[in-house]
């Protein structure tokens, strides 16, 4: 081979790989647009939802619903507490063993059951406001949202987690707090921003829990729930959009619009 010709090839080989490059960078910049957009853009467009729907007898029975269910579930959670600490039994028969068919139990049982006193008081609080937010703001998304923050932790605790006894309902805390965040921030309701932000100002030092640093911790519970309501946030953003608010002018225009088309 000469060397002109070894210089061609050379330069269809540059050629070829530059094109490469190109469609590759292409798709990158393809699905960083796309990610920007489902974030960042619908959030710059705030949508005020109709006074007749928040305003109504109907919003405000649906919140005195979403409050007393909240409530009747951290009582529930208190009379547990109280029976195991008046029989004195102890957590550790209900909790998450990880990798041990006993512990698979846990599952159902460990957000029931608490390390103490001070363990449901710490959750308590937290579960009232947030399961409140939830069910009134996300009554369609509740029915998926709860059973998956209430079992999916257990289950990759389960799974993939030290060993040891993992109890408490904190995990139903940090999927709540998660998804509400995340749900504020790729949608255009001007309640779901608010709440987010009231989430990240009440709960935003949480974040440290999902990571390795108290010993006696269940990290691995808080991680999980927050990735599962993550997820969850963005898999049922176009559920629970509630009516927009609309102005006369644009109903105006809509009339403009159909006398031109007749």
């Amino acid at each position: 081979m000469s060397t002109d010709d070894r210089l061609l090839l050379l330069a269809q080989v540059t050629a070829v790989m530059h094109r490469a490059a190109d469609a590759q960078s292409d798709r990158r910049l393809r699905a960083f647009g796309a990610v920007f957009r489902l974030v960042f853009c619908p959030a710059m467009q705030i949508q005020i939802p109709d006074r007749a729907y928040t305003g109504s007898e109907r919003a405000r029975a649906n919140f005195r619903l979403a409050v007393k269910i909240a409530l009747g579930f951290v009582a529930v959670l208190w009379l547990i507490q109280l029976l195991n600490w008046g029989l004195a039994l102890g957590p550790e028969d209900l909790g998450v063993r990880p990798r041990e068919w006993v512990g698979l139990l846990g599952i159902l049982f460990a957000p029931l059951v608490h390390d103490g006193f001070a363990h449901l008081i710490a959750n308590s609080f937290p579960l009232l406001v947030l399961g409140t937010a939830m069910l009134y703001l996300y009554p369609n998304s509740s029915r998926r949202v709860l059973p998956a923050v209430y079992l999916g932790p257990g289950a990759a605790v389960w799974l993939f987690a030290r060993g040891g006894d993992h109890v408490g309902a904190s995990g139903l805390v940090y999927g709540l707090v998660s998804y509400i965040f995340v749900a504020g921030l790729i949608r255009r309701d001007r309640r779901a921003i608010a709440s987010s932000l009231l989430v990240c100002f009440m709960y935003g030092a949480l974040v440290w829990g999902v990571l390795p640093i108290v010993p006696r911790v269940s990290w691995e519970t808080h991680l999980a729930a927050a990735l599962i309501g993550l997820v969850l946030a963005i898999a049922l953003r176009r559920l629970d959009v509630p009516p927009r608010h609309r102005y006369a002018w644009e109903d105006r225009e809509d009339d403009d619009a159909g006398e031109r088309v007749e």
